[in-house]
């Protein structure tokens, strides 16, 4: 699955809590989930070492949260962040594009303030 980190918006957004999805990233996850056959699985969103700037996102289906795991949902759709990534992931959006050029789920963190120029790591 391709993720794909976005600039920090300029002045910065508070953080919040939690992990937000928008209309379009619930969309295609459902849609995705049915074409699987695996409605009520969910997606794992971390958080790793690694990268041109420190740290790298990752994502991947799983089939249901492990014991530590945060669980955000909305409209029947999950995310499952675990405790340590959950740190560089507060107040972060979730959201998927599809554009003429790329398309896929971008992750908008306010917590990064810097994403290298391939947009899949960033700094915080």
């Amino acid at each position: 699955m391709e993720v794909a980190a976005q600039a920090p918006i300029p002045g910065g957004k508070p953080m919040g809590k939690g992990i937000g999805l928008t209309d379009s990233a619930v969309a295609r996850l459902r849609r995705l989930l049915t074409e699987r056959n695996t409605p009520d699985a969910g997606l794992r969103i971390a958080v790793r070492g690694g990268g041109c700037s420190g740290l790298s996102y990752h994502m991947e289906w799983t089939d249901k949260p492990r014991d530590r795991d945060k669980i955000f949902e909305r409209d029947g759709v999950r995310v499952f962040v675990d405790s340590k990534s959950y740190l560089y992931l507060m107040g972060t959006e979730l959201v998927f594009e599809d554009g003429l050029l790329a398309s896929g789920f971008k992750l908008q963190n306010p917590n990064a303030k810097a994403a290298c120029g391939c947009g899949d790591s960033f700094t915080v």
